[in-house]
């Protein structure tokens, strides 16, 4: 297996929820909606859920069977993460730059 795309939609404002991602799989087969999510000491990709019919619980709907291929899917995540992060830093300061401009 070969993750061929990764997608990330940075969400900006939020403690914990940092950004989702897509990755499309062998160009034939993509999972959306898995987020990338901050805790008190590190970042971590969360699969996608639904909530059960206990409302307090999820469950994950798809999900990577052993930890060699949890670590392939979070290392693309994060990778793309920190490109689309930079990328979208970058824009704002730039965005700050112009509205500075504009007032002066």
């Amino acid at each position: 297996m070969k993750i061929t795309s990764v997608k990330i939609t940075i969400v900006p404002n939020e403690e914990r929820l940092k950004a989702y991602a897509s990755i499309t799989l062998d160009n034939c087969f993509v999972v959306h909606d898995l987020k990338v999510i901050r805790t008190d000491d590190k970042l971590f990709v969360a699969m996608p859920s639904k909530r059960h019919k206990n409302k307090n619980v999820f469950r994950d709907i798809a999900h990577p069977l052993d930890k060699e291929t949890r670590s392939l899917i979070q290392n693309a995540v994060f990778k793309q993460y920190e490109k689309t992060l930079q990328q979208f830093k970058s824009e704002g300061e730039n965005i700050s730059s112009m509205n500075l401009s504009e007032e002066d």
